[in-house]
């Protein structure tokens, strides 16, 4: 009876260990302000106001980590297409008509065959299929764009906003400590700095929007990144 507690203390580091980690990365983009630097892409030719993307986040990608492990199962031609960009040459992910039609609204960089990049690149590291893969990235996009963070961002629309006040509202809408969970991510436009992407850090299974509070977390907390910048409006300024 007395190798219990001994086994349980041999086991606690490896159980602290499991817990102090982050599983995937959530990559969420900023559309308006991803479009000032790439100007031609079709997406960012198509924005206008009033479409999703002009007041909500956008879909970038969800990432396993570590960073290192992408491309599982995937051939050394395929790899090739995708690391030089030749992301329209990629296969399309199967999914169902009704998941590929949000995911058009949610992701507009489907428009450059972002989502066969994302697949091969992420998705194949994955565990499930596409429909599962794509289905867990638009419903953890979904709880955010539900959230009082969207209505921080679509309130702050032409102006500036913090780190701080970004990572505080994290914390009122997901918990205390959710905030120390997401790193913002600027990109400098003239003599303006935007605010472009947040990436959040998840860990354990998506189970829905709902899931996400839980998510969060349970990840591993991150650096903040930039300290803040403009939430560009849609339309090239």
């Amino acid at each position: 009876m007395r190798l219990l507690p001994a086994l349980l203390l041999m086991l606690l580091p490896s159980l602290a260990m499991a817990q102090d980690r982050t599983q995937f990365v959530l990559a969420i983009s900023w559309q308006p302000a991803f479009c000032e630097t790439r100007p031609n892409r079709p997406e960012c030719e198509s924005q206008v106001e009033g479409r999703f993307d002009a007041g909500h986040f956008a879909l970038h990608g969800l990432w396993p980590q570590p960073r290192s492990r992408d491309y599982c199962g995937v051939d050394a031609k395929t790899v090739e297409a995708d690391e030089s960009g030749d992301w329209a040459d990629l296969p399309e992910p199967e999914l169902s008509a009704e998941l590929r039609r949000e995911l058009n609204r949610v992701m507009p960089g489907t428009q450059s065959a972002l989502d066969r990049h994302e697949w091969i690149k992420h998705g194949t590291c994955y565990l499930g299929d596409a429909e599962r893969y794509f289905q867990d990235s638009v419903d953890m996009l979904e709880a955010i764009n539900a959230s009082e963070v969207r209505d921080l961002f679509g309130a702050s629309i032409g102006k500036e906003l913090t780190q701080a006040a970004v990572r505080a509202t994290f914390d009122a809408a997901f918990g205390k400590g959710s905030g120390d969970r997401v790193r913002l991510a600027c990109v400098e436009d003239g003599g303006r700095r935007l605010i472009s992407d947040l990436t959040i850090g998840l860990t354990g299974e998506i189970a829905g929007p709902q899931s996400f509070a839980d998510r969060i977390m349970d990840a591993r907390p991150t650096d903040g990144g930039c300290d803040g910048g403009i939430v560009d409006p849609a339309g090239l300024q």
